[in-house]
This record gives C-alpha cells, structure tokens and sequence, in this order.
C-alpha cells in the first residue's frame, strides 16, 4: 500500500497548495477592492493560509472531535469496542492502537482522524454501537483503520480545514462587498477598472468554494473504496462491513455535530432529509446500494483482487480503485480474523445497556448496584451523603 500512502501525501500537499492558491486569488481581488492594494489582500490571504495549514496538521483532529461532542474511552468503559479495535489494529499492521472516542447521538455513523498511524483516533456514534453485531462492528472499525493506516486522516483533516476557511473568506468578502464595501469606496476611484474588479471579485468568491468542494468530494469517493476492500480483507469477511452499510443506510437520524466541512470525514453522508433513510444520492460518498453490491458480488473472497473484480463487475469492467502496489497483498492471508460465534455475540437489549453504561460512566455518574438488582446512577453534582433504592427501600451510603 505505500503506492496509495505516498499517493496521500502528494495530494495532501498538492491540495493545501492548491487550496492556498485559491485562497491567494480571492485575498489579491478582495484587496483591490477594498484597500486599492492587491498585495495587501494577498499577504492577509497568506497569513490566513499559514495559520489555518499549522492548525490542521497540529490540531485538526482535536478539532474534529471536540466538534463532534466525543469522549474518549479505556478498555473498562466498553470492552467489546475497544477488543474489536485492537483486533483491527492487529489485522492491519498499525504500530499502536488508534485512541477509540464515543459520541452519544442516537444517530448511525463513525470517522477516524489523525495525523498519522501513531496519532489517530476513531468515533463511533452510541447509536450505531447499539445497532451492529460483532461482525458489523468488525467490518465499521476496519474500514475506519484503513483509512488511517492509508493515510487518507491527513488529507481530509487538512483538506477540511482549508475548504472551511476558503468558504469563510468568500462568505463575509461576498456580504461586505454587497452590503456594506461599496460605500467606502471614494468617487475618485470608481469607473470601469473598478467594476471589472468587482465582478471578478464576486465570481471567484463564488466559484472558489464549488471548485474546492468538488475537488473535496471527488477525493472522499474514491478513498471510500479502498477503505471498503482494505475493511474486506482485515476481518476476511466482507458480509460483515455489507450488512453494517444496509442499516446505515436505512437510519433516519440525522448527526447534529456534522458540518459540510466534516462530512466527507464519516462513513456515510451524515446529511439527509430528516425522517429519511440515508439516499444513493451523496456528494460526499459513493452510494450505499452500491458499496453493497461490490462486497457481495466477491464471491466470498476477501482479497484486493476479488474487491477489484467485484467493483469492475458492478461497474461493467469501467474504471479502478486499487493501487497496483496493494494487489501484491491480495494473496495475503496471515492476518485472517476469526469471528465470534453468535451464542458470544451480545443482542440488541444487551448492546443497549453496555453502550448506556458506558454513557453514564463518561459522564462522570457514579453506579451503585443495588441487591435487589438496581442500578442507581448518582450524578457528578449530588451533594446527599445517603439514597436510598426506590424498589427495595435500602439506603446506601456514598
């Protein structure tokens, strides 16, 4: 896979180039416009680059996470999830263990993010925790440590980071300029020169964020792919990461903490109508139906040549999406996962309670088990020194 990692790196330094070009463009027009320099546009456009770039590469990822409302967990906070993400990790060859986030949002879906394989982190949402097997589970994390370990993160961490604040400049430029610039430009310095100023002006801000966004997009298409035959061939059962995708397209919960800078950073388009199943019809992602039907059609393989021949036979022979260094590994099969037998595999009801659980200990509430077989959840705050269960009547002391 060093073909598709050192391909990640090229474009994560062709993108912040090509995203600070377009951010130069629009900060050269802009100072014309309104300090009669260009280069005085420019220099705050550059600045503007710089500072967002080093936040992206030292920060993105905290930034993503504290956006998306996650909390960190150890290994007794939910060990079936934390089990699940060493196996992967394992099955992957990552040198350490990804930190392993919960956001609790009924909602179905899951990211990843970091700098690099030793700095990166995986979220998954409470209600997709509570929804997957051990089988989907396993093929929802693997997809996600695939696109760790390809080095897909840092480019879309960059990449997001960038396009939001291209999107901000031409944002406010755009409402300045039609609200508010045009007044304080004096008579002396009106004409032609400056309305061709202006409506270039107004045409890069707006064409500026669609070109960025397309060029966003086109990249989180293909990198979802890979990930989707890298999540194949980790657990070596690609039925598990099919059936994961049938029901997050089926959810109807809508993820409060997306943006549209942040949406291509999960595993399906966290945006649809509200009450609305998940549609084939995403920018961000390549349809769900589709993803699907490549993992079924491959014949019980699990290598990256069978996911090829699967996605041409989908495709009718059109098109690619893996590297030509990774089909050295498609025979390789020392890093075969075994799966849990369904007698170990928790049910829906007990998901529920170990994900709730797990909630109820992030939020710092303190759990006292009750003989009758209570659960009494005493919150962070409560100043009583005694409480009493409200089946049985015993008191406990805290």
């Amino acid at each position: 896979m060093w073909e598709q990692i050192r391909s990640n790196q090229i474009r994560s330094a062709v993108l912040v180039i090509g995203m600070g070009a377009l951010l130069f463009v629009i900060g050269y027009f802009l100072g014309l416009y309104f300090f009669d320099s260009g280069i005085g546009g420019l220099l705050i456009a550059i600045a503007l680059w710089l500072i967002m770039t080093l936040v992206a590469y030292f920060q993105g990822d905290s930034i993503l996470l504290a956006s998306a409302g996650a909390k960190k967990i150890k290994h007794d906070d939910h060990p079936r999830l934390y089990n699940i993400v060493e196996e992967m990790r394992i099955a992957s060859g990552l040198p350490k263990t990804p930190d392993i986030y919960i956001i609790d949002d009924p909602s179905l879906n899951a990211f990843a993010t970091g700098r690099d394989p030793n700095k990166a982190a995986v979220a998954i949402t409470s209600g997709l925790l509570q929804q997957l097997n051990r089988d989907e589970l396993q093929g929802v994390m693997a997809h996600e440590i695939s696109h760790i370990k390809n080095r897909d993160v840092l480019l879309m961490a960059m990449t997001s980071v960038l396009l939001g604040a291209i999107v901000m400049l031409s944002w406010y430029g755009s409402r300045i300029m039609i609200f508010g610039g045009g007044s304080r430009r004096n008579s002396s310095s009106g004409g032609p020169a400056q309305v061709i100023i202006m409506i270039v002006s107004l045409l890069l801000m707006i064409l500026a964020p669609i070109f960025a966004q397309l060029i966003y997009f086109a990249i989180s298409r293909k990198r979802e792919y890979l990930a989707d035959a890298s999540a194949a061939m980790y657990t070596r059962y690609p039925e598990g990461l099919a059936s994961a995708l049938e029901k997050l397209g089926a959810s109807s919960g809508q993820l409060k903490s997306a943006n549209q800078a942040t949406a291509p950073m999960y595993i399906v388009n966290p945006f649809r109508k509200k009450g609305r199943a998940a549609t084939d019809l995403s920018s961000t992602h390549p349809p769900i139906s589709e993803r699907v039907r490549i993992l079924r059609a491959m014949g019980g393989g699990a290598s990256y040549i069978d996911y090829e021949k699967a996605y041409k036979q989908v495709h009718k022979g059109k098109g690619s999406v893996i590297p030509a260094s990774a089909m050295s590994l498609a025979g390789d099969s020392s890093q075969t996962v075994s799966r849990a037998s369904t007698a170990d595999d928790p049910g829906r009801l007990e998901r529920t309670r170990e994900t709730s659980d797990a909630m109820w200990k992030l939020s710092d509430y303190k759990t006292i088990e009750c003989p009758c077989g209570t659960k009494l959840r005493i919150p962070p705050h409560f100043s009583e020194k005694s409480i009493q269960c409200p089946h049985c009547g015993q008191k406990h002391m805290l």
